[in-house]
C-alpha cells in the first residue's frame, strides 16, 4: 500500500508542476527538418495525377447526369399515366 501512495504522490507532484513551454523558434526548427524528410512528387506525376482526377471527375458527372436523366424521366412517366 505504501507503494501506492508513493507513485500516487509521484504522479500528483508531475501533474502540478507547470508545464515547459516550447519556443516558437524551436517549433520552426522541428517543421523545418520535418519538411527536409517529405519525399516531393515530381512535376510530371504531380501533372499525371491532375490528369487522372479531371477525368475521374468527368466520367463521374457524366455517370450522375445520365442516371438523373433516367430517373427523371421514369418519373414523368408514372406520373404520366396517373393524371
Amino acid at each position: 500500500m505504501a507503494d501506492k501512495n508513493k507513485s500516487l504522490d509521484a504522479v500528483k507532484a508531475a501533474a502540478s508542476q507547470p508545464k515547459k513551454k516550447r519556443s516558437i523558434r524551436k517549433y520552426f526548427k522541428d517543421a523545418k527538418s520535418e519538411f527536409k524528410k517529405v519525399v516531393w512528387p515530381s512535376r510530371k506525376q504531380v501533372f499525371n495525377n491532375t490528369v487522372v482526377v479531371i477525368i475521374s471527375l468527368v466520367v463521374s458527372g457524366a455517370a450522375i447526369w445520365l442516371l438523373d436523366t433516367g430517373f427523371g424521366s421514369l418519373l414523368k412517366l408514372a406520373l404520366g399515366r396517373f393524371n
